[in-house]
């Protein structure tokens, strides 16, 4: 072959892989930012904006109804004397605290329940799931009539056990709403801690349970020194969605009992919520909000970074 062949030959070789590579999709920079262009754009109109907004109405008396003036930082050195908001945070950790324990244990106990595969598992997984898919207002409104004295269920089997005599106004009382509440809110939300944890148990390998069955370990112990251990990560992420639900909680209280009695079950966001569109302050109750979505946003780092040290 002549040389003038082999070069015929050889260059569209050559010139093909600086072809492929300008037309390549392997690093697009421009196709990449036109195929992110439209998330990007969905966030900075409905994340962005509305939180920049936001915060320079948090700098404004904002009356909803009237003239808007520039107050500068008033709102925000304000917190610290409203009563009102701090009893309502002192309130929101106390539920916090109530719920987020038994969430955790009873999902786990039902996780335990439904991960294997004998038969019914896959009904008894659906049936505790479904108080979660049907949502929390729908349940506090069933809750709402349910409770009434002398005609709810709640009072009429709490009465046919003796406990009570079937007159109980449980949603005019500050504990036993709150009570009340905390149990709806742990029934309903269990199932999805069980979803999670179950998935996590099912992705443990067998081969793992039958060594220590062969360590003569016994069911505790599995459970003890296997399943929580390697479940470390889901049941953290359980406990993040838990605390971040129960720190924004606002519609059971708002359907149940408005706050009340007084303002004995008032939520952090129920607060807010009075604050901007019963009292029609808005411009402070934008300011409550920012610090709301700080504290929740410090709170998931923290939760997080306790995780990531763990590993």
């Amino acid at each position: 072959m002549s040389a003038v062949t082999a070069e015929r030959t050889s260059a569209p070789l050559a010139s093909r892989p600086r072809t492929a590579r300008r037309h390549s999709l392997t690093h697009p920079p421009r196709v990449g930012l036109l195929l992110v262009a439209p998330a990007l754009a969905m966030i900075a109109v409905f994340v962005l904006a509305p939180l920049l907004f936001a915060l320079g109405i948090s700098f404004t008396n904002w009356p909803l109804i009237g003239e808007v003036e520039f107050t500068g930082f008033t709102n925000y050195v304000s917190i610290g004397s409203d009563l009102g908001f701090l009893r309502s945070v002192l309130y929101t950790l106390l539920y916090t605290a109530i719920v987020t324990l038994p969430i955790l244990v009873l999902g786990y106990a039902l996780a335990v329940l439904v991960r294997s595969r004998r038969r019914g598992a896959t009904l008894l997984r659906t049936v505790f799931f479904l108080p979660f898919v049907v949502g929390l207002t729908t349940l506090s409104f069933v809750t709402l009539l349910e409770a009434q004295p002398n005609s709810g269920a709640i009072n009429l089997v709490l009465a046919a056990l003796g406990i009570t005599d079937g007159s109980t106004a449980w949603l005019v009382d500050g504990p036993l709403a709150t009570a009340l509440i905390s149990g709806m809110v742990i029934w309903g939300v269990s199932g999805l801690t069980m979803l999670l944890l179950m998935s996590g148990m099912q992705a443990i390998p067998r081969e793992v349970y039958e060594s220590a069955d062969l360590d003569g370990a016994s069911w505790w112990q599995q459970e003890w020194r296997i399943t929580i251990p390697m479940l470390r990560r889901t049941i953290a992420m359980s406990l993040v969605i838990s605390v971040i639900g129960s720190l924004l909680a606002f519609t059971q209280f708002y359907v149940l009992t408005k706050g009340g009695p007084g303002s004995a079950t008032a939520t952090v966001v129920l607060y807010i919520y009075k604050r901007a569109f019963v009292q029609l302050q808005l411009g402070a109750a934008t300011a409550l909000s920012v610090v709301l979505v700080v504290v929740v946003a410090l709170v998931t780092a923290v939760q997080l970074w306790l995780v990531r040290g763990e590993e």
